[in-house]
């Protein structure tokens, strides 16, 4: 009798935090703009190695190969960076394999697959989303970054 009550307590408890993680998977989380990263630190480096251009907004979404969601991420950011092509600024999709540039993921605090990252114009991080986005808050988020006075 205890084992079956242990067991409901730890089912329940198990639903619980499901429940919550799945809430938050997908959605747009935004990040306070700071400085820009100076030209000679890391992150700048590692964002321009992975293809980063200066001056213009990109959506990097980290995948790889044994990732499934990815899939859907892909075809997601792929959608609405073709909505926002005839922006100010139209942004830039670059899909990044977290495998290839492990370094660049732990800069970023990527701690789980997928993970798409806003980058405006000065190469600042504005919103992050873990999982798949939503196209609606997807397009909602960057289409704030597609235009120029948003970054001065």
């Amino acid at each position: 009798m205890i084992a079956l009550a242990i067991l409901g307590v730890m089912l329940a408890a198990a639903i619980a935090v499901g429940i919550l993680l799945r809430r938050n998977e997908g959605r747009v989380r935004a990040t306070a703009a700071e400085h820009p990263p100076a030209p000679e630190s890391t992150r700048a480096a590692l964002l321009a190695a992975a293809g980063v251009l200066p001056g213009r907004p990109t959506v990097l979404h980290f995948s790889a190969d044994w990732c499934g969601p990815c899939a859907a991420v892909r075809r997601v950011v792929a959608g609405v960076v073709a909505e926002l092509a005839d922006a100010e600024l139209p942004p830039l999709d670059l899909e990044i394999d977290i495998d290839e540039f492990a370094e660049l993921a732990r800069e970023l605090n990527v701690l789980s697959l997928p993970t798409t990252f806003g980058l405006d114009s000065r190469g600042l991080e504005r919103f992050r989303i873990s999982g798949v986005p939503k196209a609606a808050d997807l397009r909602t988020s960057t289409a704030a970054l597609t235009v120029a006075a948003a970054d001065e």
